[in-house]
């Protein structure tokens, strides 16, 4: 039995109940994106720049903010910064379900990213788990956030017809607060806070990061992602209503079926990616697919049965994007500087809806929703461009092991020995740390051989 499948109940616990507070969260931030807009047009003095901006500006100040509240749990410990974090994104859902102008919700939406909890919540995570078993609790969060989503464009819909879109932020509220009971009642305590090179992000790697061509190509790619999500349902919802004649609250009737197939779909595309290593071709055709879905949006989609169609590939092609990104960056980046280069990639993506709100709303209300896939459809073509160039991935991923800390004078000796296990193509060590941030091939991983170096496990 491998390590993967003995995951104990302190980490059983942990990871349910800290990707529950990510989902409760997830689902309040993204239940109004795809009735947002059109609420937005009955506010007073409000214009689709504004709308756009309102939509956006949680991704300024969550990119912003995500970082620094990581480096602050460090020292403050996480349970009181991600409270604290929980709380003002409470309070900003309140300030803009209260709200009765543009201006009340912009603010509102400022506030829930300003509590930017998504980078203490992984750090915590860390702490809950043995360096072995890292990776699957991540996987495991990270699932949850893609199921929230999905879950959030269709509850939004469905719901407001009898709340409305006040009542989704006080709903979104709510949200927040059952994320603290979570907190306090289900997450278990940490022994020890420290920091996780895997996870948080170390501003002495910034620039070393920052000059990586290969990953900037990546975190470019999540930023554009974010920003065509984010303009193209400023555009998309009052299409389907005011030129399809399919009126919001019926919405989700098209959403639900939308994330059913594009799920079914999506998944034998990752297959082929990981399997038969194929990643690169499979990530150039996603975006392709979205370039192509975007320039469709603007010349076509007469119908709801078109729309819908669209929006399956649409669909298809940014669930596997979206999963991609992260194992691209993990196969990228030296394993020691991980965390580092997911931070850089995390803001990436917050600043991408800023982006997407921000010209998708100067664009709707300038050209109107041609005008928004028209950008859409150009910034993923540059994209296109930078991904067809990019380097072939290696096929390793990123794996930790607790060696215990080392003399320095045995460092080289325990590098040499982890880097004979078939399957370990690079190992590094922190000596003070006890921590061999190795890259592995899964496929050829002797894990047995491996975890007898262990001393959590061996």
């Amino acid at each position: 039995m491998t390590h993967t499948e003995s995951w104990n109940s302190l980490e059983k616990r942990a990871g349910f109940s800290i990707a529950s507070i990510y989902a409760v969260r997830m689902l309040g931030m993204f239940m109004i994106l795809p009735v947002f807009s059109l609420y937005a047009e009955k506010l007073p003095d409000s214009t689709p720049m504004l709308a756009g901006i309102a939509l956006g500006i949680y991704g300024l100040t969550q990119g912003l903010l995500q970082i620094p509240y990581g480096m602050i749990s460090d020292r403050l410990g996480r349970k009181p910064v991600i409270a604290f974090g929980l709380v003002v994104f409470a309070i900003g859902s309140l300030v803009a379900g209260m709200s009765d102008s543009i201006y009340g919700i912009i603010i509102g939406r400022a506030l829930q990213g300003s509590g930017a909890v998504a980078a203490a919540l992984m750090a915590l995570a860390a702490d809950l788990s043995r360096e072995e078993h890292r990776l699957k609790m991540m996987s495991f969060i990270g699932v949850s956030i893609g199921f929230a989503f999905a879950v959030a464009m269709v509850v939004g819909p469905a719901l407001n017809p009898y709340i409305g879109v006040p009542g989704l932020f006080v709903f979104t509220a709510v949200m927040a607060l059952v994320a603290i009971l979570i907190l306090f009642t289900a997450v278990p305590h940490p022994k020890n806070v420290m920091f996780h090179r895997d996870t948080e992000a170390n501003p002495t790697e910034f620039s070393k990061v920052l000059k990586d061509t290969q990953l900037l190509r990546l975190d470019y790619g999540i930023f554009t992602l974010h920003l065509v999500l984010t303009a193209s349902f400023l555009a998309l919802p009052v299409v389907m209503q005011q030129e399809l004649g399919f009126p919001v609250e019926k919405h989700w009737e098209i959403y639900l079926p939308v994330f059913l197939f594009s799920v079914v779909f999506m998944v034998p595309f990752i297959i082929v990616a990981e399997k038969k290593r194929r990643l690169k071709q499979m990530f150039v055709g996603a975006i392709a697919a979205l370039v192509l879905t975007e320039m469709v949006f603007y010349e076509f989609s007469h119908s709801i049965w078109e729309m819908a169609l669209l929006l399956v590939v649409f669909f298809t092609a940014f669930n596997l994007l979206e999963a991609s990104l992260p194992s691209l960056v993990a196969k990228t980046c030296p394993a020691d500087r991980k965390g580092t280069a997911m931070g850089v990639y995390s803001s990436g993506q917050f600043f991408g809806a800023f982006a997407g709100g921000l010209l998708g709303g100067f664009a709707f209300q300038h050209w109107g929703a041609d005008g928004v896939f028209a950008l859409c459809a150009i910034a993923l073509s540059i994209w296109l461009a930078l991904a067809w160039t990019m380097k072939n991935p290696r096929y390793v991923s990123s794996y930790l092991l607790n060696v215990g800390p080392l003399e320095p004078s045995a460092v080289a000796g325990m590098i040499s020995s982890l880097v004979g296990v078939r399957g370990v193509a690079e190992a590094s060590i922190v000596a003070e740390e006890g921590i061999a941030y190795l890259k592995v091939d899964l496929q050829a991983l002797d894990e047995d051989s491996l975890l007898k170096f262990s001393r959590n496990l061996g």
